[in-house]
């Protein structure tokens, strides 16, 4: 996690032309470096375990390696590098597939300068889910699998659970709701210091890495049961 001081960014994308924009937008920020570029999912993986990066951004269509793999490698070496899914729409499989693979946000690849760097900063922070509401749309539309439409998944309860207090408990489901600490913190008359430390236990408890991994395990625990059949 990344409190202060220099945000180091990977760029990772087979379009030249596209990690040259990010990396103008980027590196006109005072506290960002981009310290390399990676054109494949090999070199991706590489890059991450050699420069240590605190965030990558990651294209998930790429030659020799895609996007997910690479992210999958990431999070299992146990990399501290969080990882930015980028794609082209937001209902995208792809997107959905990297963030079980540990990705921490995805985000258009047309998105606003002024929207990446808010992403980049949240991502690194580890405080915040990049678009809670279009994370959530995006598990509710996928995380069903082959189930029927209207119907919630199967899913077998983690034992790890039971190591939550009764108030973890009902942080955990507000995370995984899109709320943000400000939003928990009014809900449950609480200080932000005071959600900060249970959602850093909850992180702890779970084994997850960050609050957007929380998102995909209750959803996939059945925690949270998709509320729209029709997307």
């Amino acid at each position: 996690m990344v409190d202060q001081g220099v945000i180091k960014i990977l760029l990772v994308d087979d379009q030249p032309l596209l990690r040259m924009g990010f990396r103008l937008i980027l590196e006109g920020e005072e506290n960002f470096h981009v310290v390399g570029e990676a054109s494949d999912g090999n070199e991706a993986v590489r890059k991450v375990e050699e420069l240590q990066p605190d965030v990558v951004l990651m294209d998930v269509r790429m030659p020799t390696m895609d996007g997910i793999e690479a992210t999958r490698r990431i999070s299992d070496a146990g990399s501290e590098a969080r990882v930015i899914i980028l794609t082209t729409f937001d209902l995208d499989e792809y997107a959905f597939s990297g963030l079980q693979a540990g990705a921490s946000a995805f985000l258009l690849k047309d998105v606003a300068p002024v929207e990446l760097v808010h992403a980049v900063r949240l991502v690194a922070s580890g405080d915040a889910v990049v678009a809670p509401r279009v994370t959530q749309r995006l598990l509710e539309t996928y995380v069903r699998g082959g189930s029927v439409p209207g119907q919630s998944p199967s899913p077998h309860r983690d034992p790890l659970l039971d190591d939550l207090t009764p108030r973890e408990t009902e942080i955990l489901t507000t995370i995984a709701e899109g709320l943000s600490n400000a939003e928990i913190a009014h809900k449950f008359f609480l200080s932000e210091a005071t959600v900060k430390t249970h959602v850093r236990r909850i992180l702890s408890k779970l084994q997850l890495r960050d609050r957007v991994q929380v998102v995909v395990y209750a959803y996939e625990t059945g925690l949270v049961v998709p509320s729209n059949p029709d997307y």
